[in-house]
């Protein structure tokens, strides 16, 4: 198929005279070749901007790495997939091996082994009642106690969530709720400022739950919130 085309149509930034263009025939495709997400683009500009090819945009991907704790622990991240709100981490210390995944856009999807059957069961309803997909492998030195896997779980979580946040565009940074369980009923209210703090305010009436010594409930929320930079407050009404 032939068409013309006016001269005054084909006067063009991008062209350093127009009378190169005048009175010319141009054959048309009738198959278009340009991919719809493509098609509105401008094809041409007097500022000509460089486009990114899905690979291109993998291999521009920066991998955050080597980042340093406040205790000099040392954690390794990486962000798969750009735009995605994956977070995924893994962190090494003397007593730890951890590596922690979430995926915030997930389906509830949990399947966590920390050794800690108590911090599995609570990983695990994260997961359900979040919707968010997580997967945490920890090996520690849970024979001597649970301390430093309740923290470095914690930690890890909380640099994952920060990674998975991303830029933060888009969300609702606050949030709160409040959830009866029998005889308690728990209010949390949190901010995705960028703040670390914690107020806690809970009254658990037994030294343990299985194994699992209660007073590290507030060591994970506080661990959790200084990697997150979240602000959370936790009350027992």
């Amino acid at each position: 198929m032939e068409i013309s085309v006016s001269s005054h149509l084909l006067t063009s930034p991008c062209t350093s005279s127009s009378s190169l263009l005048r009175n010319t025939r141009v054959r048309v495709s009738q198959t278009t070749l340009i991919p719809p997400r493509f098609q509105q683009l401008p094809l041409c500009s007097a500022h000509p901007r460089h486009i990114l090819s899905p690979m291109d945009a993998r291999r521009s991907t920066v991998t955050r790495a080597s980042l340093v704790e406040d205790n000099g622990s040392p954690i390794t991240s990486s962000t798969p997939d750009a735009g995605a709100r994956i977070g995924e981490v893994k962190r090494v210390t003397k007593e730890t091996n951890v590596t922690v995944r979430i995926n915030l856009d997930g389906l509830g999807i949990a399947d966590s082994s920390t050794g800690i059957a108590f911090l599995d069961h609570m990983l695990d309803q994260l997961a359900s009642h979040a919707l968010f997909d997580v997967h945490v492998r920890a090996t520690s030195d849970v024979h001597v106690d649970d301390h430093h896997t309740n923290e470095d779980v914690a930690f890890a979580i909380g640099t994952a969530l920060l990674h998975g946040l991303g830029d933060r565009k888009g969300i609702n940074r606050f949030g709160e709720f409040s959830v009866p369980l029998d005889e308690a009923l728990i209010h949390v209210s949190l901010d995705l400022s960028g703040r670390p703090h914690l107020s806690y305010d809970l009254r658990i009436p037994t030294e343990r739950v299985g194994t699992y010594d209660t007073q590290l409930v507030e060591h994970f929320f506080q661990s959790l919130v200084n990697t997150s930079g979240m602000t959370l407050h936790i009350r027992q009404v």
